[in-house]
């Protein structure tokens, strides 16, 4: 599978590439990334062919949307597919009295939840100036799952189901952007948000992966029948499909029960039966179904940029899968890569 795949984009007229860059870590989250570095995974993914890139006001506090513009700003703007979310508004700020956590030396502004209709305008137009770019081609409304807000969730989802949905409706009837949708850590929001109002797609995290096909059931073929597109993010369950079922591996940021470390050394076992990766696997996987065009990495190093990529290239045969199914590991209803 090659990086640079082009995809139809679900109903939309875009083309994403199969292999996506998210710039989550280039808002310096936890550590800093310095501006070398971020110029250069940039560079690397381009030349690999990537072409579809993700940021969001959150990240950094506009840091990482600051540097996607650094890197894309002189690009031909119609060679390259851009996501940005909104659902918050960055004001600025002295930086000795903005809390960052968990970002570090991040933009120099505090963070505000807005899904209001005027603060979903407000945030579009934010980002555009924060991107030195005319146009972002496809919208995301940004965590408003019981991940992110908790206790709130439902007074939030309701919110964003208003204000937000109607301005980027609005922007997406006026042409201003391409696709409209959600990006959340859950496939329940998504699926009410799809049964609510007429999204194109939707950006979710870690819910559909090797460990995880639940959302096979009800959501992604509701996404077929309406053309949604839907991009995967964090597709190691945030370290173990990566890692494997080591000491210490994380699953869904936390150490990993036993019956998840149980699965993966058994999925472990049949990869190094086939000669495969566990994190090729992890990764082709996800684009296999007709609805995901697009799987989105973020990597805080060239190192894991390449690793990524060579991953995502990685030879697979056939029977690999088959094994996966019959030892009960993966869905039979899965698809998988051809």
């Amino acid at each position: 599978m090659h990086p640079g795949e082009k995809r139809k984009f679900g109903r939309t007229d875009l083309d994403v590439t199969a292999f996506g860059f998210g710039t989550a870590p280039l808002g310096n989250i936890f550590r800093e990334i310095d501006e070398e570095t971020s110029q250069e995974m940039f560079a690397r993914a381009w030349e690999a062919g990537v072409r579809f890139f993700d940021t969001a006001p959150m990240y950094g506090h506009g840091l990482a949307e600051l540097r996607t513009s650094h890197a894309l700003r002189w690009k031909n703007r119609d060679d390259f597919v851009l996501a940005s979310k909104v659902g918050r508004l960055l004001r600025p700020a002295r930086r000795d009295t903005i809390d960052f956590a968990p970002w570090t030396n991040a933009a120099p502004f505090t963070v505000h939840f807005d899904y209001s209709y005027d603060g979903t305008m407000r945030a579009f137009e934010d980002s555009l100036q924060r991107l030195g770019l005319e146009r972002m081609d496809m919208c995301f409304i940004h965590d408003i799952d019981v991940f992110t807000r908790g206790s709130e969730q439902p007074e939030v989802f309701e919110q964003a189901m208003d204000g937000a949905w109607r301005a980027l409706e609005q922007l997406r009837s006026e042409k201003l952007v391409k696709a409209i949708g959600v990006g959340v850590n859950e496939w329940q929001v998504c699926h009410e948000a799809l049964l609510r109002h007429d999204f194109d797609c939707f950006l979710l995290a870690g819910r559909y992966t090797l460990l995880e096909q639940e959302a096979l059931d009800t959501f992604l073929p509701l996404c077929e029948a309406r053309g949604a597109a839907v991009v995967i993010g964090g597709g190691f369950n945030s370290g173990i499909l990566a890692t494997g079922a080591k000491d210490g591996a994380k699953y869904n940021y936390a150490p990993a029960p036993r019956e998840i470390m149980e699965k993966v050394a058994r999925i472990e076992a049949v990869c190094v039966e086939h000669g495969v990766p566990l994190a090729a696997a992890a990764l082709q996987f996800v684009v296999a179904h007709p609805a995901v065009p697009s799987f989105m990495a973020g990597t805080r190093t060239i190192e894991q940029l390449d690793q990524n990529l060579a991953w995502f290239a990685h030879p697979i045969p056939s029977d690999f899968w088959a094994d996966l199914k019959k030892k009960g590991l993966l869905r039979e209803d899965a698809p998988v890569p051809a």
